[in-house]
Formats: C-alpha cells, structure tokens, sequence
C-alpha cells in the first residue's frame, strides 16, 4: 500500500465476464482500500461481496466525474488509498475516469494501475489480424450519418481498425461497414471469457446475413475488428499525372485540404499523403 502520509488512487481492472480473471493483487487491493470508486456500485458490490471484502463504495460515471474529484482528493490526502473500478475491464478504456485521473495527476497524486482484462486486447489477442499497429476508436457514433463519417475518415488507414458496438445497433454498424469498406474482412467477438464467447470472420455483408439467421449471435456486447487497408503502390507515370491533378486544381483556386481529398477519392490512398504532397506542390517543392 502507500505512503501513510498520502493515499494513493489505483486504477483497476476488473473481470469482463469470467470472475477468475480478477489478478491477486487486484482481489488484494480491493480488500485494503479504504474507497471504491465504481461505475455502477450495484455491480460492483457483486463483485466485492464475491471476494468477501466490504470497502466503502460510491458512484462514478459521465454524469458526476468532474464532481467526484474534490471529494476522492481530500480522501487520499488524508492518507487513504482509493481504488477506480468500471463495471468491467480496464477503467478509461471508453469508461469513466479520465477526468479524474488527469486531475489527480495534476495535482500531483499517485496512480498505480493495476493491470487485468481489456476486451479490445482480449478480442486482438484470438482475432488473427494484425496486431503490430492498431487503432482503437471506442464505440461509433449513434447516429447514421456520423457513424459513417467517422468510418469514411478511418478507411484508408492500414493499422487494424478496433471498435465496440452495442447489440441493439449492431446491424445498422454493419450496414455502414459494408458501405464503407466493402469486402474488408472483418471480426466480430461477443460476449467475450464469458459462457457463449463467440469469435465470427468475414466480410461485414456476410456478417448481416450471419446475424440475421441466428438472431442468439447479435446478444451481448460486440468488439469489431476491421483488417488494415492494404498498402497502395504509385508509379512514378501514376505520381506525375496525379501531380499534374493536384497542380490543376489549386491552380484553379481549389485548397490544398479540398485537392487531396479530391484525389484520394479518384486514386485511392491516404488523404494525409496527398495533403502533404498538395501542400509541397502549393510550396513550389
């Protein structure tokens, strides 16, 4: 534990479904502090009384973080150690606790994180995509047309693509997939350590149609893995035509962010590179 004169805040992972993936040290740490910071504390008092421990236990979440902080501040000043619980897996991790976490460490706090399940790593871990570069974008936007723009923004880039979905929209995010990213292979992992963990491939249209004959397969929470786009290779007659394009269109007063996206749409690639190179066009470079 910490220092007597001051607490610390120990950010913890916990379970996402299988129980026995709560880490000693975890189970420990959940016993000796004097506070627990949770998500939802009707969850996590299961959890508590699971490892017969009975800390004190208030709520944060979106709605009261940014309120939360005063009071958990005076408790480790006092010298009492805090622990940060979501209702499952890592906290931060597209749960609470930024807010809290990047005001405490202004202030000069201690946090310790102690590490244990995340559903993205967990999902990347058995997928057999790319792992080496990923990126993560938390869960999609709600509403159609967002969703879509924020899928559009990120098709070009040739990291795995990792994303979480909600089963009561979890056919309208494949819907935008297909749009978006056509035959791209994509997996699917739900209700992961759990009983009915389940890992599906293919391409998001296969997948709807997966969905839709076995309706038991969109219960649960999803994590959605989307294959890198594959790296585009320009010749060098390809790169002087597109600079001829490029060249064109600013002369014609088009701007440098409007020319590249033109491009990118007509040749394929990534919009930054032909910003970059619309932009040292612009330079006389």
């Amino acid at each position: 534990m910490s220092d007597a004169l001051v607490g610390s805040l120990y950010v913890v992972a916990t379970p996402i479904g299988n129980l026995e993936d709560l880490s000693p040290r975890a189970s420990r740490l959940l016993g000796e502090v004097a506070l627990v910071a949770a998500e939802d504390t009707r969850h996590t008092a299961r959890l508590l009384r699971h490892l017969g421990v009975s800390p004190s236990l208030i709520s944060l979440h979106e709605h009261n973080e940014a309120g939360r902080v005063e009071q958990i501040d005076r408790r480790l000043a006092d010298g009492e150690d805090v622990a940060l619980v979501s209702d499952a897996g890592t906290p931060l991790i597209s749960d609470p606790g930024f807010v809290l976490v990047r005001e405490l460490r202004a202030r000069g706090r201690r946090i310790v994180p102690v590490p244990g399940a995340c559903a993205l790593v967990a999902a990347l871990s058995a997928a057999g995509l790319a792992t080496d570069r990923f990126l993560f974008s938390g869960f999609l936007p709600a509403k159609g047309g967002a969703r879509r723009g924020r899928l559009e923004a990120l098709q070009d880039h040739q990291a795995s693509l990792v994303f979480y979905e909600s089963p009561h929209r979890i056919h309208n995010t494949l819907a935008d997939l297909a749009q978006v990213f056509g035959e791209r292979r994509l997996v699917l992992a739900r209700e992961l350590t759990k009983t009915f963990e389940t890992f599906l491939d293919g391409t998001a249209a296969s997948l709807i149609e997966r969905l839709a004959s076995d309706p038991d397969q969109a219960r649960g929470e999803f994590v959605i893995m989307v294959e890198g786009a594959p790296p585009r290779e320009v010749n060098e007659s390809v790169q002087v035509e597109s600079d001829r394009l490029l060249e064109c269109l600013l002369a014609e007063g088009v701007g440098v962010k409007q020319a590249a996206g033109c491009v990118a749409r007509l040749l394929g690639g990534p919009r930054k590179a032909w910003y970059a190179r619309a932009q040292r066009l612009k330079d006389g470079d």
